[in-house]
């Protein structure tokens, strides 16, 4: 075998060569809320969107759903959907960054901006980090989204930009019998008497599962 075909194959070679396998997986959280059920979530409240409970909503607020007793585990597998209601702005200054954080056990797994906001006169779009994290600016609004279609919360309709659905799914390592969600803003607002109405985020049906290799 030639050198150029073995460095085209090696890659393939080594993921056939790996031995690790799932053993097995435990759904040790699911909740979607509709029974009201806020158990071991600090800072929890309940919401409606779009016909659904919701966790939220947050404006320049957070929560912690704290997991206990886990099984022996390898992995965790975090996920959930995120709705971004409103003017979200991204990197768009004098309001941006926009920033929203999703930590683990207290470290930062996500730190990224959003922005609702559509494109002006010229193709300027105001950019949002996300998929990435901050300080990328490189993004378009939306950019990621698994719907753009979802109406908004706010009654203030002319101000409205509607719903952005995200589908968040973090796989790490972590072996701990304890584990701690949290989920969190960094919005800046002074000119609204009803900040909440003008933007604010919601999660619903988080799933967490402890993973054995």
């Amino acid at each position: 075998m030639n050198k150029k075909l073995l460095l085209i194959l090696l890659p393939f070679i080594l993921i056939l060569s790996c031995n690790t396998h799932v053993k097995s997986t435990a759904v040790v959280y699911n909740n979607d809320f509709e029974s009201g059920d806020l158990s071991n979530i600090k800072g929890g409240l309940l919401g409606q969107f779009n016909g659904s409970k919701v966790l939220g909503q947050f404006n320049n607020g957070d929560f912690t759903l704290s997991v206990n007793n886990l099984p022996q585990h390898d992995l965790i597998t975090v996920s959930f959907d995120l709705y971004i209601h409103d003017n979200w702005r991204g990197d768009l200054l004098p309001d941006g960054p926009e920033i929203w954080q999703m930590l683990i056990d207290g470290s930062p797994y996500i730190n990224t901006t959003f922005s609702n906001l559509g494109c002006l006169p010229g193709n300027l779009c105001p950019p949002q980090s996300y998929p990435a994290n901050y300080p990328n600016s490189y993004n378009n609004p939306r950019a990621g989204a698994y719907r753009t279609d979802l109406p908004g919360v706010c009654s203030m309709k002319t101000v409205s930009n509607g719903t952005t659905m995200y589908k968040i799914t973090k796989t790490f390592s972590h072996s701990g019998k304890t584990i701690s969600l949290e989920c969190l803003d960094k919005l800046d607002q002074k000119d609204y008497t009803n900040p909440t109405c003008e933007k604010s985020w919601s999660v619903d049906n988080i799933i967490i599962q402890a993973i054995t290799l």
